[in-house]
């Protein structure tokens, strides 16, 4: 587990998908019973993500996600589905943002997916699906991480 202070644009849909938690279990785990307290200075629990499949990038005046995206040869709309926003979102200075690390493969759940859907599209099996990903709970908008 660790710590996180949030933002000023976070809520806790951002928060969630940012650490891969369901709004039930983030309140839970941090002894919260209205979303509302999410907010913007406070600091809350969150679980660990794996470190070593995220490098973070800290966003600077003049900064956007395509520009970002392109400094890092990824997907802008994958950079985005990462943390929690949308292609047209703003994004401020001092941000921080999730950047995938080459090696890995990434997918952004969708409803209704199962493990062998999920394991199929990394071209893997589901016990090394499992052992990629700490917590798996397939719903949507969750990270998941093969490694190539």
């Amino acid at each position: 587990m660790n710590f996180y202070t949030l933002k000023e644009n976070d809520d806790i849909n951002t928060v969630c998908e940012k650490f891969q938690i369901t709004k039930k279990e983030l309140l839970k785990m941090n002894g919260m019973i209205d979303e509302n307290l999410i907010r913007s200075g406070r600091e809350i629990k969150v679980p660990n993500i794996n470190p070593n499949y995220f490098n973070t990038y800290v966003i600077e005046k003049g900064d956007s996600l395509y520009k970002i995206a392109r400094m890092y040869n990824i997907n802008p709309e994958l950079l985005a589905s990462m943390n929690g926003l949308n292609m047209e979102d703003y994004i401020y200075p001092n941000q921080e943002l999730l950047i995938p690390k080459n090696g890995y493969s990434y997918y952004i759940t969708k409803d209704g997916d199962t493990l062998n859907l999920v394991a199929s599209m990394f071209k893997t099996n589901v016990p090394n699906l499992l052992n990629d990903n700490e917590t798996i709970y397939l719903s949507e908008g969750q990270i998941l991480v093969h490694q190539k």
